[in-house]
C-alpha cells in the first residue's frame, strides 16, 4: 500500500503553538560591563518577576585560573551573606581529545554557608579564555520560601578544556532577596553581565 503524505500544510501551522501553552518573554533590565572591575553587583532585585536570569558574556579572569562566583542579599546590598545549600558537578574535555570526564565537585558545593558560591572553577584569563551562562534566580521577592537558584556555563578552563559546570541550590532564607553580587575569588573581573526578568504571558 503506498503511504500518502499531506502537500498543502502550511509550515506555521506545524510550528504554530495552541493558545493555552504559556510562553515566556525575556525583558532587559539591566546590562553591565567589567572592565577590571572588583565586581559587578544588581540592586533594586523586586517581586516585579517571579523569576529573574543574569546572562554571562565572555566573563574573563585577570588572574589565570580564577574562581566565578556569586552571592545575595537581603539588604539592598549592605551585606552579601545568604545561607545557601547547593550541589555542583562539570563535565570536562581536553583540546587534544584527552580526559572525558564528568566529576561531582563537594569542595565547590555549599551545606548551610554564607561563603560566596563557586560557578565556574579555574577560568583561564588569556586575551581569547572566557566563559559564558545564565544563572536563574526564582521568586526571589517570597516572604514564604527559599529562593532556588540553577546555573549552567561553559567556559575556556585554564588548562586547555571546554568545561562545562552545573550548579544548583537555594538560598535558605524567607526574606526577600533584593541584590545579587559576582566576582572572581582573586583578582578583578571583565565581562558583561545582563539582567532580564522573564514575563509571563
Amino acid at each position: 500500500m503506498a503511504l500518502k503524505y499531506a502537500t498543502n500544510t502550511s509550515l506555521s501551522a506545524i510550528t504554530a503553538l495552541p493558545s493555552a501553552v504559556p510562553t515566556d518573554n525575556l525583558i532587559l533590565i539591566s546590562t553591565q560591563t567589567a572592565s577590571n572591575s572588583a565586581n559587578i553587583s544588581f540592586t533594586g532585585i523586586n517581586g516585579t518577576y517571579d523569576e529573574y536570569q543574569f546572562k554571562f558574556i565572555d566573563i574573563n579572569p585577570t588572574t589565570d585560573t580564577a574562581e566565578f562566583e556569586f552571592n545575595m542579599s537581603t539588604d539592598g546590598g549592605s551585606n552579601y551573606n545568604v545561607t545557601k545549600t547547593s550541589t555542583y558537578f562539570q563535565a570536562l574535555h581536553g583540546e587534544t581529545g584527552v580526559d572525558p570526564t564528568l566529576e561531582y565537585r563537594t569542595a565547590q558545593d555549599l551545606a548551610q554557608s554564607t561563603s560566596f558560591q563557586t560557578l565556574f572553577l579555574d577560568i583561564g584569563s588569556g586575551a581569547d579564555e572566557s566563559l559564558v551562562g545564565t544563572l536563574t534566580l526564582f521568586n526571589p521577592s517570597s516572604t514564604t520560601y527559599v529562593k532556588h537558584f540553577i546555573y549552567n556555563g561553559n567556559g575556556y578552563n585554564g588548562s586547555n578544556y571546554t568545561q562545562n559546570t552545573f550548579v544548583a541550590g537555594y538560598g535558605n532564607t524567607t526574606s526577600a532577596i533584593n541584590a545579587v553580587r559576582f566576582q572572581m575569588n582573586s583578582g578583578n573581573i571583565n565581562g558583561i553581565i545582563k539582567l532580564y526578568g522573564v514575563k509571563k504571558s
